[in-house]
């Protein structure tokens, strides 16, 4: 895999018709680095989940592209999309998603199951192990607190060891301490497993924990930091329009 794990060019976003159009991308251009944990931060309404949603192939450019890799996803038929992210894109989003009638440990395998293939056992149990949840894994979700349940949802992005993670306002709905927890275990997928995370948030603790942070406001990327503080991030919030 090369240097980029994800490149957007010129990528431009609108949504609705005529005087109802809405654009939220105008003409962004990024490189995301392989290995490293990016935040994306912005605003409210500065297009930072469209491009989130758009780099990840959940929805499409109206001008524009998106490597993936060394692929094109706007070149891709939607069950190419579809077989392109079960193989290489994990997802971590604000509401857990998790299926309230199978265990903690049923739910981190099912996109393996999903796809008829078996897990690496080595790697389930250091995934198993960096997110603590070896003893609760015959839990349904509704026995687990939010913490717990973010952490399966995160294993579950992690197990299927893909390219990139692509996560959106995943310590929203917790506490400070889980939300610790899991930010936590984040940057330590990063450090130790390797693992590319491309993260929105508005919360400049959770985006401290990256190498990068790019702000959007509008629709443009306006300016980044690199192994930013939260005073840092948040003084720069302070400049941009909301």
């Amino acid at each position: 895999m090369s240097d980029t794990a994800v490149r957007v060019s010129d990528a431009v976003k609108t949504y609705g018709e005529g005087e109802a159009a809405v654009t939220a991308l105008r003409g962004v251009t990024a490189d995301f680095a392989a290995g490293r944990f990016t935040a994306i931060m912005g605003p409210s309404g500065s297009g930072k989940s469209t491009l989130l949603h758009c780099m990840a192939g959940l929805d499409s450019l109206n001008s524009g592209t998106v490597h993936l890799g060394e692929t094109e996803l706007g070149s891709l038929s939607d069950k190419d999309l579809t077989i392109l992210r079960r193989d290489q894109v994990g997802f971590v989003f604000q509401a857990f998603n998790l299926v309230s009638t199978l265990s903690a440990q049923d739910n981190i395998l099912l996109p393996l199951a999903i796809a008829g293939e078996k897990p690496d056992q080595e790697w389930y149990d250091e995934v198993i192990e960096a997110v603590g949840l070896g003893d609760r894994l015959t839990h349904r979700p509704s026995e687990l607190s939010g913490g717990q349940q973010q952490r399966v949802a995160a294993a579950r992005a992690l197990v299927t060891r893909p390219k990139i993670v692509f996560a959106d306002e995943p310590s929203g709905n917790l506490d400070s301490r889980s939300g610790a927890e899991l930010l936590d275990f984040m940057r330590h997928a990063v450090d130790n497993f390797g693992q590319t995370i491309v993260m929105v948030t508005h919360d400049p603790f959770a985006a401290s924990h990256a190498d990068r942070v790019i702000f959007l406001d509008d629709g443009h990327i306006v300016s980044e930091l690199h192994d930013p503080s939260a005073e840092e991030i948040l003084d720069m919030m302070k400049t941009l329009g909301d």
